[in-house]
């Protein structure tokens, strides 16, 4: 195990010269997350389709428990328990969407260098015109449940829970439970319980009080997440890895349309519709899943309703929760009905990423609102919601509770519209007779895995051979 332990302190003393301005210490993290000898225990895999074009390659890395899809390359890292999803990646040919079009010259790669990972989802959806053959993560360490969506970085700490949406980051930290899309940061320290999402026509704003966070998600002294949040994720845990320890499971009674990934969890009464998609590291219990849903990685869906072609973005949770068509369920939202007080959520609603509703009684959400923050009761709906109509109205400056709105709010909205859709079509949600609109619900039916494992003795314990997978 020499070479494990030599590899994370290389990893640690890059991020550590990324932030030497911050006095960051990466090690105590690094030192009280990683139990080397798991890193000897989980295989890896690596997900093989006819729709996505396959190389894979590491060297000198550590992968244990991780799920990788699409084109990647791994290098002087370790990535424990992580999603690497690039099935969107774009591929030779395609024009990245900018002012001055960049077309493709060879598939893009999701390349991942001295990084560590911890349980962390990253979802490929580039938007960096320097690099465009390449979705880079370098110099990173990323902790518990961080999702990294379509964000390169370079020399980044990302707390638990954090969420880096659609943007660039340069030597930079982030708190746990943040949520960053601001286009680009360079050597910034954000708070924790921040939302902040800014373009060049407007910016929203809130954050979380810290007493209220604490409850939910906080850190120790070692940078290791507690709370009620964490509590209850790991209390799933030995789930997902029950389903790693077995080679066959029992397919899932769900329509020709639809695709259950193997290695999600599905438990009681759950009812899965037409188009839908439920991605690996799901977990759905007692769980209605209407025609055109779909459940991303790290989304928890139990006792709940969800009547058709709603989004549970990657982190989502839905516990005791009825949510009316088109709904947006954001990044890392907790939503926390109780059996006998069950959340509402009317149809085309927006539930901004890192929202927490935990409720006591009964709660109803009407139609086409936008909700965000720390919602327990009808009193705290009022300051924490705004109607859809009303914010496609308004241009300047708006405050509501401890949230700062500027900008245009027509701008705000179609952005998410759009992207509700973009999601949609992507997942396949609107796909007819099995060939028209296809999408990833489709295209993931008749995925297969390569298992790889380490070596499991001697000093190269808990590292990979050095492999590449190619057509």
């Amino acid at each position: 195990m020499e070479n494990l332990r030599l590899l994370n302190k290389r990893i640690v003393s890059r991020i550590n010269a990324n932030l030497r301005e911050f006095n960051f210490d990466a090690g105590s993290f690094a030192a009280n997350a990683i139990e080397y000898d798991k890193l000897s225990r989980f295989y890896c895999l690596y997900g093989v389709t006819s729709c996505h074009p396959i190389d894979f390659n590491f060297r000198n890395a550590s992968m244990a428990g991780s799920y990788f899809l699409g084109k990647c390359s791994v290098n002087q890292s370790i990535i424990y328990k992580s999603d690497i999803r690039g099935d969107e990646l774009k591929r030779k040919g395609d024009i990245m969407d900018q002012e001055n079009p960049l077309p493709l010259i060879e598939d893009e790669t999701i390349v991942i260098n001295n990084s560590l990972l911890y349980k962390t989802l990253v979802h490929h959806n580039s938007r960096n015109p320097e690099t465009p053959e390449e979705f880079t993560i370098r110099n990173t360490v990323s902790s518990h449940y961080a999702n990294i969506h379509g964000a390169t970085m370079e020399g980044c700490f990302l707390g638990p829970f954090s969420t880096i949406d659609l943007m660039d980051l340069h030597s930079c930290i982030i708190g746990e439970f943040s949520y960053i899309q601001a286009g680009e940061l360079f050597h910034k320290k954000i708070d924790p319980g921040v939302i902040h999402i800014e373009t060049d026509e407007f910016c929203f704003k809130f954050k979380y009080k810290p007493e209220i966070l604490a409850k939910y998600i906080g850190v120790n002294d070692s940078f290791q997440p507690r709370g009620l949040i964490y509590n209850f994720v790991t209390g799933k845990e030995p789930e997902y890895e029950h389903l790693f320890r077995l080679v066959d499971v029992d397919p899932v009674d769900a329509p020709d349309s639809s695709a259950v990934n193997r290695h999600a969890v599905i438990k009681g009464d759950t009812r899965i519709g037409e188009n839908v998609l439920i991605s690996q590291g799901a977990y759905l219990n007692n769980a209605l899943m209407g025609d055109g849903s779909n459940a991303q990685e790290n989304t928890y869906i139990i006792d709940s309703r969800l009547m058709g072609m709603d989004v549970t973005a990657h982190g989502g949770k839905v516990i005791n929760t009825d949510v009316g068509q088109k709904t947006f369920v954001g990044f890392n939202s907790f939503l926390f009905g109780k059996e006998k007080a069950r959340l509402i959520i009317g149809k085309g609603c927006v539930v901004m990423p890192h929202t927490i509703i935990d409720i006591k009684t009964p709660l109803e959400i009407l139609d086409n609102s936008i909700v965000w923050g720390y919602i327990t009761c009808e009193k705290d709906l009022k300051t924490n919601s705004i109607a859809m109509d009303k914010l496609n109205q308004f241009a300047g400056t708006l405050n509501i509770g401890d949230m700062i709105f500027k900008g245009n709010g027509k701008s705000f909205i179609d952005a998410f519209v759009q992207r509700i859709e973009h999601i949609l079509e992507a997942n396949g949600a609107y796909c007819k007779d099995g060939s028209e609109l296809r999408g990833h619900a489709q295209n993931g039916q008749q995925i297969s895995f390569n298992i790889l494992h380490p070596y499991r003795s001697g000093n190269n314990e808990g590292i990979y051979p050095s492999i590449r997978i190619r057509p």
